[in-house]
């Protein structure tokens, strides 16, 4: 079967091809020929990610699936939630946003938070979405060099290591992304 996954981030095509079943051929928006950026306008990852996978949908006739991702962070209201990606502004640089986020977390003891990932899957027009999230902590500073976005800084419950710290392949097993992947993984193998 396949399926596109409806981003153009390497890093998450690479993250979700180590996960999913042989079974499924995954194709990335350049495959399938799509170049445009695809909106996120909606303010929630749930519509996000249906905007993403309704659009490629509709317009390119295949099987797809689009995630969302957002950081929410207890002591910041939920921030840098549905704009995690934004945080420090339309550039999207990993960087500027650790850094915002550590300035805005100087001085507060509570640094509880949660990655959370919605995907949307669209088959034959049928919608389905799917949860993971991640519990942790926010470290007072940058620990490892893998991953992407906020791993840097980010140590998952029942770890004293960040995302940053772990092989793809760990980091799998337990990240937000990994575990919606899971589940999303689970529905096809059950209906296809």
């Amino acid at each position: 079967m396949k399926i596109c996954f409806a981003t153009n981030n390497q890093n998450k095509i690479e993250e979700i091809a180590a996960a999913i079943s042989s079974a499924i051929s995954l194709q990335s928006l350049e495959d399938i020929g799509c170049s445009e950026e695809l909106e996120e306008t909606k303010m929630t990852l749930e519509g996000n990610s249906l905007q993403k996978a309704r659009y490629v949908f509709d317009n390119y006739n295949v099987a797809v699936f689009a995630d969302d991702t957002g950081l929410e962070v207890e002591s910041l209201n939920g921030e840098p939630g549905v704009k995690s990606a934004r945080y420090a502004g339309d550039q999207r640089d990993n960087e500027a946003n650790i850094d915002l986020l550590l300035s805005n977390l100087q001085g507060k003891k509570n640094r509880s938070a949660q990655f959370r990932t919605v995907i949307t899957l669209i088959v034959e027009g049928k919608e389905v979405q799917f949860e993971g999230i991640a519990k942790g902590v926010i470290e007072e500073y940058r620990k490892g060099n893998a991953g992407f976005g906020y791993d840097a800084v980010f140590t998952p419950e029942g770890y004293n290591r960040t995302f940053a710290q772990m092989s793809v392949a760990e980091k799998n097993q337990i990240s937000h992304r990994g575990l919606a992947v899971k589940k999303l993984v689970e529905y096809l193998n059950n209906q296809y």
